[in-house]
């Protein structure tokens, strides 16, 4: 039997040589994950399926590189940096088809390449959903057809206008990301595929291109219903007696109707009217329900009956006829101070007179008219 202490001698150089031998192993372990891992980069452009990665706006190549390391599309969140630093990389928001193992380089110049860039969405102020044909002019591109554009960048992934429509169509307002207080004036639209107009908001959305249509006017409806109720939408109807989605409607009759400069005068002569009881009368809202527009319109077009035009019924329209910017919505929550209950541009430089008098009114229409704005090329 051997004594203690050589028990005890023998433990304690056992112990020795497995700490030796972990502290090399750590060692080893650090110096890999700074030396090698931490400089790590792959070659060539990738490989297996595309990654869709998203850029949020105001986004670094730092603040992104954690992400890509982690998808295994980096090599090392040091090795992007550097190709960063080395090419000035700045970002722009967007979703980027990137693959696994690619190189700093070839990651780095996806990303920073417009043509690559897919599901951003620039909507335009007074926008709407369908293209709209100008007489004597081109077509404008509807929101339909922008998102739909966004999303043909790679064969096969393509979301067509008809499918935008068609999910709006069939899709219950909520699962669109409808807010609430919109909710219920848009299913009161059925299947009209132009129900949610003016509830996708002016400037920049980021969606997922290879969503399906539903989704992705979700995404889009859903960052809209923040733009808007950002602006604190809902205490700013309530000050001018409105409801939230009445606050859209008019300020998209503001977008369509007013002049620069005369956004809150012409929300004033909305307001002044609807207090009165008094039809609005708006050619735009006319037009909306045409497929060739122009400023002026017929008296065949004031005619018809539809949920839009105020020649023909009470009130806002049933929806809005576009898609109103923050200017348009400012003016109606802070409407100038006036009387008048007419409006009318008088020349082709937007000079636009306010009249609460109906037939001073009429003498600026007949100065109009001489002045060819209210011809109709039809």
């Amino acid at each position: 039997m051997q004594p203690k202490y050589r028990r005890r001698r023998q433990l304690a150089a056992a112990l020795a040589v497995a700490l030796i031998t972990l502290l090399v192993g750590v060692t080893a372990y650090v110096f890999y994950v700074r030396e090698v891992r931490g400089n790590r980069d792959y070659e060539g452009s990738g490989t297996g399926d595309v990654i869709m990665v998203r850029v949020e706006d105001g986004d670094s190549v730092s603040a992104l590189a954690p992400k890509l390391v982690d998808e295994h599309i980096v090599g090392s969140r040091k090795a992007l940096i550097n190709q960063a630093e080395k090419t000035n990389a700045s970002l722009m928001a967007g979703y980027y088809p990137l693959r696994k193992e690619m190189s700093a380089e070839a990651a780095l110049k996806t990303l920073t390449d417009e043509k690559q860039r897919q599901g951003v969405v620039d909507v335009p102020t007074g926008a709407t959903l369908d293209d709209v044909r100008v007489v004597g002019g081109q077509t404008r591109p509807g929101i339909f057809t922008l998102i739909s554009q966004q999303t043909c960048k790679d064969p096969g992934t393509c979301v067509t206008p008809e499918k935008l429509r068609d999910a709006v169509a069939q899709t219950p307002a909520a699962e669109l990301g409808v807010p609430q207080w919109a909710q219920a004036a848009v299913n009161a639209r059925g299947a009209d595929p132009r129900r949610i107009e003016g509830l996708i908001s002016p400037g920049i959305h980021v969606f997922n291109p290879q969503l399906d249509a539903k989704e992705i006017v979700k995404d889009v409806v859903t960052d809209s219903a923040q733009t808007y109720e950002d602006t604190g939408l809902e205490q700013a109807a309530a000050q001018v007696k409105l409801k939230p989605y009445e606050m859209i409607t008019a300020a998209s009759l503001v977008e369509r109707e007013a002049p620069s400069g005369d956004f809150d005068k012409v929300a004033r002569v909305i307001l002044n009217r609807l207090d009165v009881k008094q039809r609005l009368e708006f050619d735009s809202t006319v037009n909306y329900a045409i497929d060739e527009q122009e400023v002026a319109t017929t008296n065949q077009d004031r005619e018809r009956v539809t949920p839009w035009n105020t020649y023909a019924k009470e009130g806002l329209p049933d929806t809005p006829i576009s898609s109103p910017g923050l200017a348009a919505l400012k003016a109606v929550e802070n409407p100038a101070p006036g009387d008048w209950l007419y409006f009318v541009t008088v020349d082709k430089n937007g000079t636009t007179v306010f009249n609460k008098d109906f037939a001073d009114h009429q003498r600026a229409v007949a100065q109009s008219q001489s002045n060819g704005v209210l011809d109709s090329a039809r």
